[in-house]
């Protein structure tokens, strides 16, 4: 016989053997069970999840000699023929090549039959949102009113070009993306049953190229095994998936983290020459940021991430040289600037500018510390004014002793004579005290503007308003600069 993938071999044949669907095989294994059968479902999700296989197992639990039946034996002569595709009533269409009308045609008139030897007449259309617009007017009928021994079953990856009138007449079923654990999992089960040796950051390397999809998974492992046999090197598999070596990684954070602009063009050019796509190294900066953001933030971050323990020592170790607060801004920059690497033509000096940028980082002033600076300046302006307008009595000519004391009110007696009144001051005519108003109004300008500049002046003469001046006049300037570099 001729060499069976992985991805075929070990391709689910019942609903207990598929992986991370669990509320769609549930619901699936109840409608059989209780006779609730739909006339036609949408599967929908990404690549290589199991809709497909989904598709054929519930054919097979239909058409079962022990049937229905939610768990198919496998056995008989209908489920062998469903996993061979050589059964006359289980139709499985390309919705990419038969697309037209024509060929939607030809499937309503044969619908209209009984199946040949089955219980029922299964019709899969695979990548359903191929088909064209007339071909799905066409099917509407059909699917609102279907023979009652026919089922179909849509798949689709993007559900959205899919009309309306279609899922309103289906049942829509959502796969989701298999999760990293269960893939391992998957995974180790597989190299058990083929006696392959791997080690734990090797499984998680293909599992994460992989991207929750099982049919990737498989892939990969095949790929691995053809390249390196039964025993796979962790640097075999980062040479055949073209990851990025964590040495690497570490020699940019380092740079960044300890403000080395200099070493940034040099280690650019490495990753020219080892021929890596510039836009997937950047995404592999943004993971490895934060694996340090995880490394400096949780304690025993050893199980949530799969590294040796050398390699988590130096993972470590480069975490220290930055606060937190730090590599939380390094990481939103970086997330930031991934769109404009995407659309950037020209990738290298976009990067290298990037990364110079973040080398900078750590100079930016927290505009809560030039707030404080702010409120600190403020009181010490307060402070020396105050003390400049209380008065010194040092020098003065009185001391606590001997104050002159007001003079005492004296009741007039009967023999003191009376004085004459004061005289009356002059009555000036409005106009002229306006007049005299506005001859004395400069000089009370000039001598208030005259007394505010030497508080001013008594203010600056202070050592510690002077230093806090120096201090907030420096930081502003470097805002500025660091405002100019990013422009």
């Amino acid at each position: 016989m001729s060499y069976l993938i992985y991805a075929r071999k070990y391709r689910p044949m019942t609903f207990e053997e598929m992986i991370g669907q669990k509320p769609v095989v549930q619901t699936l294994k109840n409608a059989v069970q209780n006779n609730r059968v739909s006339q036609a479902y949408i599967f929908s999700g990404m690549r290589g999840v199991g809709k497909t296989t989904a598709a054929r197992i519930l054919a097979k639990a239909l058409n079962c000699q022990d049937g229905p039946t939610p768990t198919p034996c496998n056995k008989c002569e209908f489920c062998t023929g469903i996993n061979e595709d050589r059964s006359v009533d289980v139709l499985e269409i390309d919705g990419a090549s038969n697309r037209g009308i024509d060929e939607v045609r030809s499937l309503r008139e044969g619908v209209k039959y009984k199946p040949l030897h089955s219980r029922y007449k299964v019709i899969i259309i695979d990548e359903v949102h191929m088909l064209t617009r007339e071909a799905f007017n066409a099917l509407l009928k059909t699917l609102e009113e279907p023979p009652s021994h026919t089922v179909f079953i849509f798949a689709t990856t993007e559900f959205h070009k899919v009309p309306a009138t279609i899922i309103s007449r289906c049942q829509h079923f959502e796969f989701k993306k298999i999760s990293q654990k269960e893939l391992i999992n998957h995974l180790l089960d597989i190299a058990k049953k083929e006696n392959i040796t791997l080690s734990p950051f090797g499984l998680n390397l293909i599992a994460e190229a992989a991207d929750g999809s099982l049919r990737d998974v498989l892939s990969l492992l095949d790929q691995a095994v053809a390249f390196s046999g039964d025993v796979i090197n962790d640097e075999d598999l980062k040479e055949i998936l073209g990851t990025i070596s964590h040495n690497v990684l570490l020699q940019f954070s380092t740079a960044i983290l300890e403000e080395n602009s200099d070493k940034v063009f040099a280690l650019v050019e490495e990753i020219i020459e080892n021929g890596f796509d510039l836009r997937f190294f950047y995404k592999e900066l943004i993971q490895h940021f934060r694996n340090l953001l995880l490394v400096r933030t949780v304690e025993d971050s050893q199980d949530l991430l799969p590294f040796a323990k050398e390699d988590m020592e130096n993972l470590k170790k480069v975490a220290e040289k930055s606060s937190v607060e730090e590599l939380l801004r390094y990481l939103v920059a970086l997330q930031d600037g991934e769109q404009g690497l995407k659309f950037s033509s020209h990738a290298r000096i976009y990067l290298e500018a990037q990364l110079v940028k973040l080398c900078h980082y750590k100079k930016i002033v927290p505009l809560k510390s030039i707030l404080k600076d702010i409120q600190d300046i403020k009181k010490e302006l307060k402070r020396s004014l105050q003390s400049s307008r209380t008065p010194n009595y040092q020098h003065s000519n009185y001391s606590a002793n001997n104050r002159m004391e007001p003079p005492i009110d004296r009741v007039p007696s009967q023999d003191i004579v009376p004085q004459d009144p004061p005289p009356k001051p002059d009555k000036k005519e409005p106009e002229a005290i306006q007049k005299d108003i506005k001859k004395d109004a400069p000089s009370e300008k000039v001598e208030k503007s005259k007394t505010k500049e030497r508080e001013v002046d008594i203010a600056l003469k202070d050592p510690t308003v002077r230093n806090f001046m120096e201090t907030f006049k420096a930081q502003i300037l470097s805002v500025e600069q660091i405002k100019k570099t990013k422009k």
